[in-house]
Order: structure tokens, then C-alpha cells, then sequence
């Protein structure tokens, strides 16, 4: 079978590598569909990010899709030729924060495509992968983009419970990328009753007007289009903080009214904090990292058509133009989020 390997900073390969055969509990599954993400593309173009890098060449990959090709003894549930959503996640459930349930925080997390520990964990971009039967859901109805949508949207659905209640209120989104843009979904079908996102790029704020902002601003071109906002002690109940950048935060912050929840989703590196602006007026910061329990009810939301993440994917190619493909997710002014088709 094909995989796509990342070498080093702008070496992305097609390699061969053998197949596997599943083992007790285990599927395996031909690929469909895999979405490239923001830490693909740091390993793509950076060969890391922070102090994680690469120190062995590695299979990207965690937002992917198949068709189920073989079941391992022990598996019910699935049915060879199901369509199944693949949980990166795959949590110990052995160490103290499995144990308390906190299982996005596992000590011996094994999430795919990441280079944190060594040797790396492969990622999922490949021909045909062998994955636990629990971390499948069945995505019947879906297609096969959508369905590699279920990781993303998984993130957010994690930090919109981090954010807490957000029935009837006002909310504010600093980046509208692939994640600011799903918060725009989510937000809404919690119950928010106004919505603005602000970004850099026309485009990728034309994505969230087409899922539901009330309005968009673009900050690259009007600075102070956020004043209205931050004056008096501010307007705004919710910051979903996307972007990962300490300018965003601090603007964010100013738009906020006492009390607000801060939810940084964002990871640009360590940021600055207005520390006494967040004080005063007593505000809550939160962060939200990754998801686990999230999966399988982000499937269910887009079956049930609450949510539509179809607008989303601008861009799919074929698996013998991956470097094209991670070229052209890297360019915001084109692409929302670009994925490969792997049949």
C-alpha cells in the first residue's frame, strides 16, 4: 500500500509500506477520505512545531474515513464494507487520567501522525490502515469527507462544553479557520443568539458567513472595527480564541463583558495574556485541548443533519498529488479545508 511520509521540513513522500492484518478486536479498513490539518502542515512546512519536531520520517494523518475491508476475531458491531469514521484517540485507559476520566489527557496518549514522542506515532494517511474496532463509528449516510470531518469537529464540540452555557448568548470567534469555522456550527446549535468572527483573509471569512456568522470582520483591513465592541466594559459572553494569536486574544478580551468565558483554542506557541484586563473584570480562562468522548456524538450531529460541515471542504485530491494538496490547505486565501481521496 501508499502512505504519505513527511522526512523533514518540505520532504513529503509516497512511500510503500506493507499491509497489516487485523488482530483480535481490531478492522481493517480500505481509506477513503483524509483531511489535511494545521499540524500536518506544521510538520509539512516546518518539520515541527514548538519543541516538537521530527526526528524520524513519519506518516501524517488524523482525519480520515473508510470502508470497512476485514474484521479481526472478536469484533461485532461493524460489517466489512461499512463506512466508519477513525477516532485518532486512542487513550491508555490504564493512567490516573483515564482513571478520572479525563481521558483527552492521557499520559501514554497514542494520537495518529504526531511526533511528540519518540519513536513517533503513524499517522493514518495510508492506503489501508488497521485500527481498534472502538475507535470506529459507523458513518452510514455520510460521505466520506464528512465523515473524516468528525475529528475536527470533535475539538470543538470539546471546547464548546469547556465553554460552558451558551444558550442566548453573544459570541465572538478570533480566527476563522477550519476550527473557527466549525465553532460558527457549533456555537449556533448551542444555542448562541449572535455571532462574529474576525480573521485576516476575505475567504476564509466568506466560509464562516456561509455556515452562519451574523457578521465577519476582517482586522487586516479595518483595525478598529472591533471598538464598538469594546466599549464600556465590553459586549461580547464568549471568546472562542482560534487563531493562536496574542494580537486576537488581546482584542477578544477588550470585546468581552465581565464575567465572560475566555476559550482558547488556538495553538500559536506561549502567548502574551492581558492579564489585568482579565482581572478586573473577572473573566474565566479556559483552555481545551484535543477531545475523546466528543467522537462518535459529532458523527451523530451530522447525521441527524444538526450539523453540516459540507461547506467546509473546499479542496480534494488524489493521493498521488499529496504534496499539491498540502500546498494548496497551506494557502488561506483558497482553501477552507483541502482533503485526499485515497480511492
Amino acid at each position: 500500500m501508499r502512505a504519505i511520509v513527511i522526512h523533514s521540513a518540505r520532504d513529503l513522500r509516497i512511500e510503500t509500506r506493507e499491509v497489516p492484518e487485523p488482530g483480535s478486536g481490531q478492522v481493517r479498513i480500505k481509506m477513503a477520505a483524509g483531511g489535511i490539518c494545521g499540524s500536518d502542515l506544521h510538520y509539512y512546512n516546518h518539520g515541527g512545531f514548538g519543541t516538537v519536531r521530527l526526528r524520524e520520517p513519519m506518516i501524517l494523518g488524523h482525519e480520515v474515513s473508510g470502508h470497512v475491508e476485514a474484521l479481526g476475531e472478536g469484533v461485532d458491531g461493524l460489517a466489512v464494507g461499512d463506512l466508519v469514521a477513525v477516532s485518532p484517540s486512542r487513550p491508555c485507559g490504564n493512567c490516573q487520567y483515564c482513571a478520572e476520566g479525563l481521558r483527552n489527557h492521557c499520559e501514554n496518549m497514542r494520537f495518529y501522525g504526531s511526533a511528540m514522542p519518540f519513536p513517533h506515532i503513524q499517522g493514518a494517511f495510508r492506503e489501508v490502515l488497521v485500527a481498534d474496532a472502538s475507535q470506529c463509528v459507523r458513518a452510514t449516510g455520510l460521505t466520506a469527507g464528512e465523515a473524516a470531518m468528525a475529528e475536527p469537529l470533535s475539538v470543538v464540540l470539546h471546547g464548546t462544553r469547556r465553554a460552558g452555557e451558551i444558550l442566548g448568548k453573544r459570541v465572538l470567534i478570533t480566527g476563522s479557520g477550519p476550527i473557527g469555522t466549525l465553532a460558527v456550527l457549533a456555537a449556533r446549535a448551542a444555542g448562541a443568539t449572535e455571532i462574529v468572527v474576525t480573521d485576516l483573509e476575505d475567504n476564509a471569512l466568506g466560509f464562516a458567513s456561509r455556515v452562519g456568522a451574523d457578521r465577519v470582520i476582517n482586522v487586516a483591513q479595518d483595525s478598529d472595527a472591533l471598538a464598538a465592541y469594546q466599549a464600556g466594559k465590553g459586549t461580547f459572553d464568549i471568546l472562542y480564541e482560534c487563531s493562536g494569536s496574542p494580537q486576537a486574544l488581546a482584542a477578544g478580551i477588550a470585546a468581552l463583558r465581565p464575567r465572560g468565558i475566555v476559550l482558547q483554542l488556538g495553538l500559536g506557541g506561549d502567548m502574551t495574556i492581558p492579564m489585568q484586563m482579565l482581572t478586573a473584570k473577572e473573566l474565566d480562562l479556559r483552555g481545551s485541548f484535543r477531545f475523546h468522548e466528543e467522537f462518535p456524538t459529532a458523527i451523530a450531529l451530522m447525521q441527524n443533519g444538526s450539523l453540516d460541515v459540507k461547506p467546509l471542504i473546499s479542496h480534494t485530491v488524489p493521493l498521488d498529488q499529496a504534496q499539491a494538496g498540502f500546498d494548496l490547505a497551506g494557502d488561506r486565501t483558497q482553501a477552507m479545508k483541502a482533503q485526499i481521496a485515497f480511492g
